[in-house]
């Protein structure tokens, strides 16, 4: 019996990571399904890294899918030929979806409105959206449309609070999916010479370049400014960083007036020597995402994604606005509202000098309150979690193909 075949649609980054995770629960599940993509923001990373063929045409525009941050960021991508690029995305996907059994689109209503042009059932995870923003999800009525097709066999949602507020709004396929990339954050065993009973602080400055590298450099000046007012004990810093900005870390050292070794990074006051102890020091790495943000004890945070991750493990966030495209103050805000008390966002625009004193001071006084770290861990797992998204959504689409693993 010929294999069964699907096609995951997905426009985001973000999208592309949740999607890679139930591609690789699938593989496990059921090795025969062939399985092919489209992602429509970006070049497609996270199916390539998987070896997933992409059906159209991919291209990175300037706003890195984060257009709505401000109007600019859109002019730019109509000028780079966003228009064309996602009417050709469109017509592949369109060629290619006869020979599909099923379709999965995760994302907003682009994704969702390709899944519904191609006339095959498709399943829908509405990973970007969320009834914590507000209270209440308002869908778009074209979104609307495409969710109450009855070609679509099921709404999967981030969080079991929007997934009760659409069937309240009378969408019934709604269901809790979750976050599928917290199954495998899971530590690995990676040595990040902590020392026991110190406090262990995370920076996580985002995965999209260039824009990871300035947000990097702004958590480097915070790091300066809370070594100046923490504890006499200290804390540990440890940053997570992709491989890009790893070997940018020298001419950010040399920027930032810190020196690096081995991955270490050493700030020196002026005036003091090398053979002096440094004020503080960073210890980056590039293969250790899950082990830094399991043994962390607060996240400094400036991405997506991996801040999802953090809340959903129980960790407080403390969040400083950039320059963007992503991660702007309306970004952060907006993460807030969705995180609820597990995040704080210090300022309300790109990070100046006196920001980042407000922030460091709350950073050691976040760390004190252990009564509000207890609620941290409570309040996370709560909105986020439980995990196994990746295994409930990837049985849904087997079982929607007639297969048995």
């Amino acid at each position: 019996m010929p294999s069964k075949r699907i096609l995951f649609i997905s426009n985001g980054h973000g999208e592309d990571n949740h999607t890679s995770h139930v591609i690789q629960t699938l593989r496990q599940l059921c090795p025969s399904l062939e399985m092919a993509a489209m992602p429509i923001v970006g070049e497609g990373r996270a199916y390539r890294s998987l070896d997933i063929p992409i059906i159209g045409p991919t291209q990175t525009m300037p706003s890195g899918g984060f257009f709505y941050m401000k109007r600019l960021y859109m002019l730019k991508d109509f000028q780079s030929g966003l228009i064309g690029l996602t009417w050709r995305q469109l017509q592949a996907v369109l060629q290619y979806a006869p020979n599909c059994d099923l379709i999965m689109s995760t994302g907003d209503f682009v994704s969702q409105t390709f899944a519904y042009l191609t006339k095959r059932p498709f399943v829908s995870f509405i990973s970007c959206l969320s009834a914590l923003y507000e209270g209440q999800l308002r869908i778009n009525p074209l979104l609307w449309h495409d969710l109450n097709s009855s070609r679509c066999l099921a709404v999967f949602t981030r969080d079991s609070y929007t997934a009760s507020d659409l069937q309240r709004q009378g969408i019934a396929k709604a269901r809790f999916g979750g976050i599928p990339a917290l199954d495998r954050v899971v530590p690995t065993g990676k040595d990040l010479y902590l020392k026991p009973d110190i406090p262990a602080i995370a920076l996580l400055p985002g995965s999209r370049m260039p824009e990871a590298a300035r947000n990097f450099s702004l958590q480097l000046q915070l790091v300066v400014e809370i070594a100046k007012v923490m504890p006499e004990s200290g804390f540990q810093f440890r940053a997570a960083l992709v491989p890009n900005l790893m070997e940018q870390l020298d001419d950010i050292a040399k920027s930032q007036g810190w020196q690096l070794n081995q991955g270490i990074l050493s700030y020196f006051p002026p005036g003091t020597s090398a053979e002096e102890s440094p004020l503080v020091e960073v210890r980056c790495y590039s293969d250790a995402f899950s082990d830094i943000l399991y043994y962390s004890t607060l996240v400094i945070g400036m991405a997506g994604l991996a801040v999802d991750l953090a809340v959903a493990m129980g960790k407080p966030i403390i969040q400083i606005p950039g320059e963007g495209p992503q991660f702007t103050y309306q970004f952060a805000e907006a993460q807030t509202r969705l995180s609820g008390i597990s995040a704080q966002t210090i300022g309300t625009k790109p990070a100046t000098p006196e920001i980042l004193k407000q922030a460091a001071k709350r950073v050691v006084e976040t760390l004190e309150d252990s009564d509000y770290l207890a609620k941290c861990k409570v309040n996370g797992p709560e909105r986020f979690g439980p995990p196994g998204a990746s295994e409930r959504i990837a049985r849904f689409l087997l079982n929607s193909l007639g297969e048995t693993e």
